[in-house]
């Protein structure tokens, strides 16, 4: 059991260190592996001033929170196709993204910055939460096809108010409305909350994972076999939720590879929950790593979204990815 869980996760984890090395070295100056080693060791010899800069207030903090942004991403996606019981869910599918998005858009527009608009993020994302739960739930109990078609509903509103906020934003501030909507982490300073996040999350997750393979059979199965549905059902819920809000708390909108990255796991792995969660959290992370250098090195000094590279990335993945499971 411990041989065939570590060994795709061994890989997996020797594949983020690699995509971290690339994201440090790679860029409008190349930093050679030698110089790396030497500002992470703080060998002032080899580490020069500049290269330390670079690597150590530059590069890493983007590095580490677009690993932390793709592997949270991953697991609400890996969560969310279980509570819905439907492969092609996805971590935006109950209008977080939206509800993030206009909190974010809401703080632009009056003029703030760095830690109001990730604050006002992160509530318009609870926000919506709570308005999806509540709609979905109304004087009865929610089922996995209703609390889609409201999220659905819920997204689809998101999308018009936002419509008009951009429809109604001076033109100076519309750049930066943009890059956020598409999904961008040249802000990001402060990787540890979203890693410590994602880890707790894998950590309190992982021991429920007999629970969810059973739950994801469906919750007659699931209740007959002694799981109480209801409960295990609130925390992914609950979960998923607060990934993603921290997720687009941190990056904005970043598409597919919360879809993407457990679909193509489990044809690679299977479909057990106590590895594929990790998994998520890994793969995850190593793609938006790699996307995000893509994107800042692409067409240097400019940068894209990040947003945009995972979606041209994402789109040929996932229809490739359909072919080969007809």
């Amino acid at each position: 059991m411990l041989t065939r869980l570590g060994l795709p996760l061994g890989l997996l984890l020797l594949a983020a260190l690699g995509a971290l090395l690339v994201a440090l070295g790679v860029g409008s100056a190349q930093i050679s592996p030698a110089q790396i080693w030497a500002v992470v060791t703080g060998d002032g010899e080899q580490g020069d001033a500049l290269a330390r800069i670079m690597v150590l207030e530059l590069r890493l903090p983007r590095a580490l929170s677009a690993f932390a942004v793709g592997g949270l991403l991953a697991v609400a996606g890996a969560l969310m196709q279980v509570l819905l019981r439907n492969p092609l869910a996805d971590p935006y599918v109950l209008g977080l993204s939206g509800g993030a998005s206009i909190g974010a858009l809401a703080a632009m527009l009056a003029g703030l910055g760095g830690l109001a608009i990730s604050s006002s993020a992160f509530g318009g994302a609870l926000f919506s939460t709570f308005l999806v739960f509540g709609l979905a739930h109304g004087s009865g109990s929610w089922t996995p096809s209703r609390l889609l078609l409201t999220g659905v509903v819920v997204a689809a509103g998101w999308g018009a108010v936002i419509t008009l906020m951009l429809a109604l934003s001076p033109a100076e501030r519309l750049p930066g409305m943009l890059y956020w909507l598409m999904g961008d982490l040249s802000y990001a300073r402060t990787p540890w909350p979203p890693l410590l996040l994602l880890l707790a999350t894998c950590v309190v997750l992982i021991p429920l994972g007999r629970s969810l393979n059973v739950l994801a059979r469906g919750p007659q199965q699931a209740a007959a076999l002694g799981v109480a549905v209801k409960p295990l059902e609130w925390c992914i819920y609950v979960a998923a939720s607060l990934l993603t809000a921290a997720a687009v708390t941190t990056a904005g909108s970043i598409g597919f590879v919360g879809l993407v990255v457990p679909h193509m796991l489990r044809l690679l792995l299977g479909n057990d929950q106590r590895l594929i969660l990790p998994a998520c959290a890994l793969a995850g992370g190593t793609l938006l790593v790699l996307a995000d250098t893509l994107a800042r090195t692409m067409i240097a000094p400019e940068q894209l979204p990040v947003g945009v590279i995972t979606a041209l990335l994402g789109v040929p993945t996932f229809l490739f990815l359909l072919y080969r499971s007809r």
